[in-house]
């Protein structure tokens, strides 16, 4: 139902802001149907209509309807190229606003000139920087690639550290389990003030996240933690 009203919506929304409704309402609903509990802790560090870049680690296919259901933003994902290429779904995507990016050719000027046109729409943007889900829960190195965007677009990035999803479901495992998340959305980095960014900027702020993100993510799943951490 939300499925067809998103697509029937496309055709006349192109960009996308009643599919994103319908996304938050049917992650709320399979979160809901599937047992999981999500606490999210630091959305007071927000600014409501203000754009951000959001970067998370990626621990299981769950994360896209916890953040979806939590943030009040209007999100839009950076996707791998092949996604645009599912019937149904890869289409649905592309008309509501969602970025495909070709890993093995990158048009970095198409993907700039493109987020610049999400950004004056007031839109927001999601990354999971790691580029695929973790095995094991551990936080992989950033991908420096999105934070280059970023720093050229001049968007301040937020990191933000979801743990408990690969209880739900992780990767290889088509069974869910009921279990609880939280969701910590930390303070926004406001992107470096350059005149010409580099891949070396693009890596000291993807390598500032992934400190932030991994020094929350690993020890709440070692199960040792002080609120200090949550508050960095």
């Amino acid at each position: 139902m939300l499925g067809a009203a998103s697509l029937v919506s496309s055709l006349v929304d192109r960009r996308g802001y009643f599919a994103h409704r319908c996304a938050r309402a049917w992650s709320w609903a399979i979160l809901k149907t599937t047992g999981v509990r999500v606490t999210v802790e630091g959305l007071d560090r927000l600014e409501p209509n203000r754009t951000y870049v959001f970067v998370s680690n990626h621990q299981s296919i769950y994360d896209i309807p916890v953040i979806f259901a939590s943030l009040p933003y209007q999100l839009r994902i950076i996707a791998k190229a092949s996604l645009a290429h599912f019937p149904v779904l890869g289409w649905h995507l592309r008309r509501g606003g969602h970025l495909f990016v070709d890993r093995r050719h990158p048009d970095r000027d198409g993907i700039l000139e493109r987020w610049r046109s999400l950004v004056s729409d007031g839109l927001s943007l999601l990354i999971f920087a790691e580029g695929t889900r973790s095995w094991d829960g551990h936080v992989a190195r950033f991908k420096g690639g999105s934070f280059l965007l970023a720093i050229e677009a001049g968007l301040p990035v937020v990191p933000l550290a979801v743990v408990g999803t690969r209880k739900v479901m992780p990767k290889g495992r088509l069974r869910t389990e009921p279990a609880d998340v939280r969701l910590i959305v930390h303070d926004p980095i406001p992107a470096p003030r350059l005149s010409s960014a580099g891949v070396h900027d693009a890596k000291a702020l993807a390598d500032r996240v992934h400190e932030i993100v991994s020094a929350t993510v690993e020890p709440l799943q070692a199960g040792s933690f002080s609120e200090s951490q949550v508050r960095g």
